[in-house]
């Protein structure tokens, strides 16, 4: 937790007027043309000297520790995110939620906490929510209250305003750090095992089309980043996104983003319409950050007509469920289709699910990796090769719980090996492979 004291505090009131008051101060002495020609640490370090003489001139009774603190909080709200900085600057803090100026928590751990931080006031919230989302541009107003950003390091944000949000501006940020986790972290906290590892590598490189699936938080975007390392770097791959947060290492990589509609309503492009037009740019693999609406059947038509290996993300809590959201989604299109029709396309399209979880507690697990074996009159035929059993909770409320093979032996088998990967047949045997 940060150690601010609380704003009941005098001294921090001073603390912040002060803080205001060169602040204003600074932007009255910038030099904007001089400050547009430097970049990064150079820019930085002229404007903390000029800051050190304001301090110096204004209260000369700080001690060092004061001084500093005040420096980096005016150089923050002048180059970044004002109060923001200090939980971004922290590693161990994986959400940040924004209620208001004064209410703000942050997830550590899997457990929610309060801050200390605050905001000054509304207007001081909206200046460092406008500053996210026009760099990104986009805009957050009267006309357009809800808008989703991100930050430089990929995090994810959500920001909504008055008149939508009815007691002042709210923000929520999904952080998604500079280092993101890579395979051998997932291993670590036990998120899959290797077995599980193996099988997906074998379905990356054998192009076979992957859905990940999942709640809200439970981990799919690291999840598509994580399987994204086992394409080769020969493949030319197509991301589409609504916020840009995917960190592919491969270098044949177009990124796209959606846009939303300008201040007329106009101009608005749609992930339905960046995947028609992904099919013109010769995509050997299409990767869609979330499909939640009309754009699955379109990406569902891209699967079965030669765009082998590619993946997406989709919000439901079983991979049944996950059928079902592809479904309503593929109605969303407008088309009357047959269900027969429909569980078809899907069967022919999809050969795996894998299905992302948090667990009471915050832990995050696979906790099934479902085949698709086709179609039995009109019910999709699949079966589950590994799972993850919850046993209970540990005294921490931790889950607990079982990583368990079923003893099946995946369709898909005869697809790998025809591309030369060949995996011990040991791995589907029937057993428990990892507890808790």
């Amino acid at each position: 937790m940060s150690t601010v004291p609380s704003r009941g505090n005098s001294k921090v009131n001073e603390f912040d007027l002060l803080k205001q008051k060169i602040h204003q101060k600074l932007i009255g002495k910038l030099d904007l043309g001089r400050v547009g020609e430097l970049h990064g640490d150079v820019l930085r370090k002229e404007i903390r000297v000029v800051v050190e003489h304001l301090c110096d001139s204004e209260n000369n009774l700080m001690n060092r520790l004061e001084r500093d603190r005040l420096i980096d909080e005016v150089l923050d709200e002048t180059f970044g995110l004002g109060p923001l900085e200090l939980l971004l600057k922290d590693p161990t803090i994986s959400d940040i939620l924004i209620n208001g100026p004064k209410a703000i928590y942050c997830e550590r751990n899997g457990k929610m906490q309060r801050s200390t931080v605050e905001f000054r006031n509304n207007a001081h919230l909206l200046q460092i929510i406008d500053r996210i989302v026009s760099k990104v541009g986009r805009r957050v107003d009267e006309t357009c209250p809800m808008v989703d950003a991100r930050l430089e390091d990929g995090s994810r944000v959500n920001a909504i305003i008055p008149p939508l949000a009815l007691d002042g501006p709210a923000m929520s940020i999904r952080r998604f750090g500079s280092n993101p986790l890579k395979l051998e972290d997932l291993l670590n906290y036990k998120a899959f095992t290797p077995e599980m590892v193996m099988l997906l590598e074998g379905a990356m490189k054998a192009r076979l089309n992957i859905v990940i699936s999942g709640g809200t938080g439970s981990g799919k975007t690291t999840l598509l980043n994580t399987l994204s390392s086992f394409i080769p770097n020969t493949d030319r791959i197509i991301t589409i996104e609504d916020a840009a947060e995917l960190q592919l290492q491969q270098e044949h990589v177009v990124r796209l983003e959606t846009r939303p509609a300008n201040i007329e309503g106009r101009g608005a492009v749609t992930a339905t319409d960046l995947v028609r037009n992904c099919l013109r740019m010769r995509p050997e693999r299409i990767i869609i950050g979330e499909c939640r609406g009309p754009e699955a059947l379109d990406m569902l038509q891209a699967m079965n007509t030669g765009h082998e290996g590619s993946m997406t993300t989709t919000h439901a809590n079983t991979p049944r469920d996950c059928l079902g959201r592809l479904e309503t989604m593929i109605m969303m299109a407008g088309f009357e289709m047959p269900i027969k029709a429909m569980r078809t396309q899907i069967s022919s399209a999809i050969n795996l699910i894998v299905q992302a979880n948090r667990l009471q507690g915050g832990p995050r697990k696979v906790t099934h990796i479902t085949e698709i074996v086709g179609m039995e009159n009109d019910t999709i035929v699949t079966q589950d090769i590994f799972k993850y059993h919850q046993d209970g909770v540990d005294e921490n409320g931790r889950a607990i719980g079982k990583f368990v093979c079923s003893g099946v032996r995946p369709k898909c088998m005869a697809r790998l090996e025809s591309n030369g990967i060949r995996l011990p047949p040991s791995i589907f045997r029937e057993r428990v492979m990892l507890e808790d």
